[in-house]
């Protein structure tokens, strides 16, 4: 199984953890450390699932808009985006449990023109002012159709730590990576007026793979 890169320091410090956790509980309980090791064992695995890298066919798409995560759609709205748009769009929500896959892709193809990391509060990712309170960062793409689309990586209650790697002036590709949330999150979409949305409330994507809307033609 192949793991992101964000997974070194974390891995470490809990293989330290465990070693000494797990020496400590066979010294003092003899027999009775399984009770002790097996759950460790249990976390310690699920931790190495968490930063798993899966192979995916990542396609070509001009006019669609990918999936930028792993996860739930949690809310299609109407909003008024004022950090960067400075008017109303379609917000698509995307809930992602620790269990998921946590790369961050791209959802459209074009040239990032706006990028900028906001210190925040850590409410729970589903709650709507997470939005614009929570720590995040907010990346803009203008497309190859013209169209302008903002992506927002939210921190949740548990994950504490965005990573996020592009640039103003980078080419970004749909369906590849740009960043990393660490242990459960929340990924905002906003998106022109007229776009069609194709996914609905209860999906459940796949990063990189499942088309969330289309966008118009110009």
């Amino acid at each position: 199984m192949k793991l992101h890169r964000e997974s070194k320091g974390t891995i470490t410090v809990a293989t330290i953890i465990f070693i000494i956790l797990g020496a400590l509980a066979i010294y003092f309980l003899k027999i009775w450390s399984l009770l002790i090791i097996m759950p460790l064992l249990v976390i310690y695995s699920l931790i190495f699932w968490f930063f798993r890298v899966p192979d995916r066919n990542i396609l070509d798409h001009k006019e669609n808009v990918i999936a930028p995560v792993d996860g739930k759609v949690v809310m299609i709205k109407e909003v008024e985006e004022s950090e960067f748009l400075q008017g109303k769009a379609i917000q698509v929500s995307i809930f992602m449990s620790p269990l998921n896959v946590h790369i961050c892709r791209y959802p459209v193809s074009g040239e990032v023109v706006y990028k900028k990391y906001h210190p925040g509060k850590y409410l729970v990712a589903w709650h709507e002012k997470s939005s614009t309170e929570n720590e995040r960062t907010t990346v803009a793409v203008q497309t190859l159709t013209n169209h302008k689309v903002v992506f927002r990586q939210i921190a949740g209650y548990v994950a504490r730590r965005i990573v996020f790697y592009c640039n103003e002036g980078d080419q970004a590709k749909a369906g590849h990576e740009f960043g990393f949330i660490k242990f459960g999150s929340r990924m905002d979409v906003f998106l022109p007026l007229d776009t069609e949305i194709i996914c609905k409330i209860g999906d459940i994507t796949k990063g990189g793979l499942d088309v969330i809307a289309k966008l118009k033609e110009n």
